[in-house]
């Protein structure tokens, strides 16, 4: 039987996860991932804004670049050690902010930006909802590359599998396992962008406040919950409360869908024009 999972696994490719180095100076494809997400984020909201009564106009998207860039460290990294290693952190306190270290957390990020956005939102008399359509809009190109450099540094693999797809990874053992970031890339990352950007263009939603970052929430958190049964959960966290299949991930994710659902479905005054 192992010998059929090596002979059926597809070949890793194995990528070095650090692109340069010289001397201190290391650059990482994990850090290039959010630089990239970031700028490439920053002109597409660009574009979106170009579209007849967008809520606010270039220099608020320039202004917003630092808050979303503030708001995705700080919380990624905050989220990571309230939600994923606690004990360790508490037990480590030096350890809290060596983000060199690696441990990012999506949902930390994602209340991070949220509040980022907000306050940017009230200093700059930028009505919050709308804006956060534009944000909802933008994040699923930060998602994919960020799970792109995950299935480069070969972390966050998925569970044993027979499957044709499954690859054996460098840290994940003998067996082959499913690339459970590619599917993660593709659902949170090229699935959602296109849902959001139809939204966005060919439909009345962004006249709807609030409608589009809903649609954003429920739509990240139903990705998120598919792919937390083929991925390997954290070994120092496992499956939750002794069960076979409640994950953190999925967990962290119920509260997102029942916000998007308050956002979609929510009293609505007259659509803004």
């Amino acid at each position: 039987m192992i010998e059929f999972l090596f002979s059926s696994a597809l070949a890793y490719p194995d990528i070095d996860p650090v692109l340069l180095e010289i001397g201190p100076l290391t650059i990482r494809w994990y850090s290039l991932a959010y630089l990239a997400g970031w700028i490439l984020g920053w002109g597409y909201m660009l574009k979106l804004i170009k579209v007849k009564g967008a809520p606010c106009n270039r220099q608020h998207v320039a202004d917003f670049a630092f808050w979303a860039m503030l708001g995705t460290i700080l919380g990624g990294r905050l989220g990571y050690v309230l939600f994923y290693n606690l004990n360790y952190y508490l037990a480590n306190p030096d350890k809290i902010l060596a983000l060199w270290d690696g441990g990012m957390s999506f949902h930390g990020g994602f209340i991070g930006v949220a509040l980022g956005t907000w306050y940017f939102c009230y200093k700059s008399k930028v009505p919050f909802l709308r804006f956060a359509d534009l944000v909802a809009c933008v994040a699923p190109i930060g998602l994919f590359l960020g799970r792109i450099a995950n299935f480069i540094n070969g972390e966050l693999f998925g569970r044993v599998t027979d499957a044709p797809i499954g690859m054996v990874f460098p840290n994940g053992g003998p067996l082959p396992r499913h690339p459970s970031q590619l599917y993660e890339a593709a659902l949170e990352g090229v699935v959602l962008f296109l849902l959001l950007s139809l939204l966005y263009y060919f439909t009345k939603a962004r006249q709807k406040p609030g409608l589009i970052a809903g649609a954003f929430l429920i739509g990240y958190a139903a990705s998120r919950t598919i792919v937390e049964n083929f991925r390997q959960p954290d070994s120092h966290l496992n499956f939750l409360w002794g069960t076979d299949f409640l994950t953190m991930g999925q967990l962290l994710s119920i509260p997102m869908v029942l916000v998007g659902l308050y956002l979609i479905l929510r009293p609505k005054k007259k659509l803004i024009p």
